[in-house]
């Protein structure tokens, strides 16, 4: 495939740049994914209107979703699951500030090397020398995921409007959560690009376990590091594969140093063949567009409207922000965006269809603004 070929080299070059990164500050917080008091963002989010400036964008960008042929794509990142209760890694209050490496089953060069840098954590260099610390941070994760704790957002549920409009072409999703799938959207558009916590694989022979079974053999074989669970065992022993008989047994996630899934490149080529392709809208939601080679996907939209869903500005020289550009930046909290362009759309009532599937602070912002939008007519 070209395109695994042109971006082998990015991802090699991420892989070192990620790794050689300088020292970063810890705090002795747990992290937001393991509060149960934990109140997410959008929550907090308030019912004010979109600025005049977004307000344009958001009416400008409408007009191109009603078109009948319209095809769009979606690269999504952590941010867009925050609304659910799942932080994402890298902004404050995520796994890499938060972790404490003290606290993890590891030699001390091991921990110096998470102090260091903890993105390590995630990473198949220590993985296959060490799977205790992945597994004691991911504890809570791994157990959650699997008792379905979380549940999609209005972001998730607005790609599934697209999809029932007839406009989604995929959904690259860079999340592990694998909430994509909890929305009705064919698994079929749905590429995860860094595997997803929903299948358990071996990495040494690449053999699938039994989620259910793993699931039990993290409860009653790994620690918790952070205090929540009073009968779990206080040392961490290996969970060993059964084929293998090696303790390399993991959430079919795509470590650090690891190979993306093929799936991925064929979705791109497909969507982004040479020449920019046929795709009107690529949504870059909730990603700091860091990790490659996700995150140079929207550098092959070379013929599409390319919209940045995001906190912080990201991408600064890859898009053109400036007026009348194709690229446009919705800045602000996934949720509260997608619920004002669905309004823009007239796609409201299509998106709080959906509601009593999505997450409690997502149902709750959705229902407020369908009452508000009630009261105003």
């Amino acid at each position: 495939m070209e395109f695994a070929r042109v971006f082998l080299c990015y991802e090699q070059f991420e892989v070192k740049r990620d790794f050689t990164t300088s020292p970063s500050k810890f705090s002795p917080r747990i992290p937001p994914l393991l509060n149960n008091n934990m109140t997410s963002l959008a929550a907090a989010s308030s019912s004010v209107p979109p600025t005049p400036d977004s307000a344009k964008l958001l009416q400008r960008l409408s007009r191109v979703l009603r078109n009948d042929d319209v095809q769009v794509v979606f690269l999504n990142g952590a941010g867009m699951s925050v609304a659910s209760g799942i932080p994402d890694f890298r902004s404050a209050g995520g796994l890499y500030e938060t972790l404490r490496p003290e606290l993890l089953t590891a030699t001390p060069a091991q921990r110096q090397a998470l102090a260091d840098n903890p993105t390590g954590v995630v990473s198949w260099g220590l993985f296959r020398e060490n799977t205790f610390p992945y597994l004691e941070v991911r504890r809570p994760f791994i157990l959650g995921i699997a008792e379905q704790r979380w549940k999609p957002t209005v972001a998730h549920f607005f790609a599934r409007v697209c999809h029932d409009k007839g406009k989604l072409k995929s959904i690259l999703t860079q999340n592990i959560d694998g909430l994509d799938y909890h929305t009705g959207i064919p698994s079929e558009k749905v590429v995860s690009v860094h595997g997803s916590m929903g299948q358990v694989r071996c990495e040494g022979c690449s053999t699938f376990i039994d989620p259910e079974e793993f699931k039990n053999s993290v409860r009653s074989k790994i620690k918790d590091i952070y205090c929540m669970d009073d009968d779990a065992p206080k040392q961490s022993t290996e969970i060993i594969c059964p084929a293998c008989n090696r303790p390399l047994v993991k959430p079919n996630t795509v470590l650090y140093g690891r190979s993306l899934p093929p799936e991925f490149y064929a979705a791109v080529e497909d969507a982004f063949p040479r020449g920019g392709g046929y795709v009107d809208v690529l949504f870059v939601v909730g990603t700091s567009l860091t990790v490659q080679p996700a995150a140079s996907v929207p550098r092959l939209a070379t013929m599409s409207m390319r919209v940045v869903v995001n906190m912080e500005i990201v991408g600064e020289s890859v898009f053109d922000f400036s007026k009348g550009s194709r690229d446009m930046l919705l800045r602000g909290e996934c949720d509260s965006i997608f619920v004002d362009l669905a309004i823009a759309c007239g796609w409201l009532d299509d998106l709080a269809s959906h509601a009593d599937l999505m997450c409690e602070s997502s149902r709750a912002l959705v229902l407020r603004r369908v009452a508000e939008e009630q009261k105003s007519t």
